[in-house]
């Protein structure tokens, strides 16, 4: 692509994929990405861009110093920007990835970019391997994992909290997933005010009972009337506010939020950056469910902190192939089923079953029980309705 043509391009603030014409924003715009330098590759990442950068300096006859480290910041319906010593810039995909089928980053993945003397745009030559990948399921028999977020360090469950007792099986399956890919997890409970203190004791003890007392759980509300709820939380041993939400994404640490429409992310960011940045919607009275707000991924540098990845609401978290996830998250109850007569044991109604032996002699808890078994029957059915051929 001429000198020209590129300029041209970003002068209009489009970019071509796939042959599509899309509308970006313009990057001046983006004010809340983060800078170079609170980004780090892993020691593995940047001894394996410098062996990428050596090897396609030669096969393509570059200067080496055309090829920098980068890392994808953000998303416009899969139009990368990325983040290098240079700044932020827009980058399409050299013609290599696209062919393979390897284009398709995600946020927070480091890349090998090539940065043209004289263009505005980069070109991603290579993807470099992942210390984690935050997946979900997506399609039936014939999907594929979607990434969600690369080289995170701690998974947000965002939780909504209200009349009724929190959602343990939306927490419990974001912990396996989080934890089958080895980032640490944390729950968040928004809306701490239209729970009150009965409602709010009541969340926090499931919340405990469900992932233990090591796990990081704080509770906020942007109502001001909730302030008196702060003694409530702190005094069950979680933190209160947006303070305590900081305190679990330190300097140099990578998050992401999690949570279905309407559980209140884009006003927790917006509060953790101190002004409204990001769009909040309306919730629907009927279901208490959101609409999308936010539609792009991308990263949020939080003032005095780190860096959280913001995901559009995930209506659904199919697992699908999380086995290791959940003995991880519920080792216990793990460990009790190997002691089942039968290897498909449903820990339902089977004899000599050692997970509801388990539950009986109080070994395990009820509430992580009821986990485990709910999440192990889903898992069981998914791998049933694959097609024979998918490698998980």
């Amino acid at each position: 692509m001429g000198k020209r043509a590129q300029k041209s391009r970003d002068a209009r603030g489009r970019g071509s994929v796939g042959g599509a014409e899309r509308v970006l924003p313009a990057l001046s715009s983006l004010t809340d990405l983060p800078r170079w330098g609170e980004l780090s590759p892993s020691e593995r990442q940047r001894m394996e861009f410098g062996g990428l950068r050596e090897r396609l300096a030669g096969e393509l006859s570059l200067d080496a110093s055309e090829l920098a480290l980068g890392c994808v910041v953000r998303l416009d319906r899969g139009f990368p920007a990325v983040l290098s010593e240079r700044g932020v810039l827009r980058a399409e995909f050299a013609a290599r990835l696209s062919k393979a089928g390897y284009s398709r980053v995600a946020v927070g993945d480091w890349v090998c970019l090539r940065l043209p003397a004289g263009h505005d745009m980069g070109l991603v030559c290579e993807i470099l391997s992942r210390e984690s990948d935050v997946a979900r399921w997506k399609g039936k028999s014939r999907g594929e994992r979607q990434t969600l977020a690369a080289n995170v360090d701690v998974v947000l469950v965002v939780q909504a909290l209200g009349d009724e007792p929190v959602s343990c099986d939306r927490i419990a399956r974001s912990a396996v997933i989080a934890a089958d890919c080895g980032c640490e997890v944390a729950v968040v409970l928004t809306k701490a005010d239209r729970a009150g203190e009965s409602g709010l004791r009541r969340d926090l003890g499931l919340v405990r009972e469900l992932l233990g007392e090591g796990v990081g759980l704080v509770a906020t509300s942007s109502d001001a009337s909730a302030q008196g709820l702060e003694a409530e939380a702190v005094e069950l041993g979680a933190g209160w506010g947006e303070a305590a939400v900081r305190a679990l994404v330190p300097e140099g640490r990578v998050a992401i939020v999690l949570g279905e429409s309407g559980a209140g992310k884009s006003t927790l960011l917006n509060a953790l950056l101190g002004r409204a940045v990001l769009e909040t919607g309306a919730v629907r009275s009927s279901d208490d469910s959101g609409r999308h707000t936010t539609v792009a991924r991308r990263m949020v540098s939080l003032p005095g902190a780190g860096v959280i990845v913001d995901e559009p609401g995930l209506r659904s978290l199919p697992l699908v192939g999380h086995e290791h996830g959940l003995a991880r998250v519920f080792p216990e109850v793990s460990e009790a089923a190997q002691g089942c007569r039968f290897r498909d044991c449903s820990h339902t109604h089977e004899p000599a079953c050692g997970v509801r032996a388990a539950r009986l002699d109080g070994s395990c808890g009820p509430v992580r029980v009821d986990a485990y078994v709910s999440l192990a029957r889903e898992m069981r059915a998914s791998a049933q309705s694959l097609d024979p051929d998918i490698v998980l």
